[in-house]
C-alpha cells in the first residue's frame, strides 16, 4: 500500500460516522476515574508521611548519635614507663 492508498483509506475512515456510544460508558468511566483518582491521592499522602517519618527518625538519630563529633579515641593514651 503506498501513500495515497493510505491517505485514500484513512480519509474514508474519516469520512464515515462515529460508532455509538453506550450511555453508561460515560457514567462507568466517570466512576473509574474518580477511583484512580483517590488512589493517587492516597499513595500521594502515604509517600509524604513516610518521607516526613523518615526526616524526624534521621533528625532524633543524628541528635542522639551525633555523627558530626570527633569518635572516642580507640586506645587510653600512653603514659611514661
Amino acid at each position: 500500500m503506498n501513500r495515497t492508498e493510505r491517505e485514500a483509506a484513512v480519509r474514508r475512515v474519516l469520512d464515515q460516522t462515529p460508532p455509538q456510544v453506550p450511555p453508561e460508558l460515560h457514567a462507568a468511566a466517570v466512576r473509574r476515574g474518580d477511583r484512580v483518582l483517590r488512589r493517587r491521592r492516597l499513595a500521594r499522602r502515604v509517600l509524604w508521611l513516610l518521607v516526613c517519618a523518615a526526616a524526624v527518625a534521621f533528625t532524633v538519630w543524628a541528635l542522639t548519635a551525633r555523627p558530626w563529633a570527633a569518635p572516642p579515641p580507640a586506645t587510653p593514651p600512653v603514659g611514661d614507663w
